[in-house]
């Protein structure tokens, strides 16, 4: 067996042009879901908000906590046949 293939950008590029036209949108999406992700929340304003409002109501019901009540019963049905 010969030497592994190394891998480089250069080769990926080479091989990128031999992909038929139908398949380029899926090949985009996994190139895509392989790049490093954001270090930022995307919507920084938004997890701000989110934050904001966690830690307001945090604990709101700890006086009050909820409970389920009783379930009351069920109504007498003929059986199926």
């Amino acid at each position: 067996m010969g030497q592994p293939l190394a891998i480089t950008k250069d080769l990926i590029k080479t091989e990128v042009d031999k992909v038929q036209e139908e398949y380029l949108e899926v090949l985009y999406r996994v190139v895509k879901a392989l790049e490093e992700p954001p270090r930022e929340a995307p919507y920084p304003e938004a997890k701000a908000a989110w934050e904001s409002f966690v830690a307001e109501t945090y604990g709101s019901f700890a006086d009050d906590p909820i409970s389920r009540g009783g379930q009351g019963d069920y109504e007498a049905r003929e059986p199926a046949n």
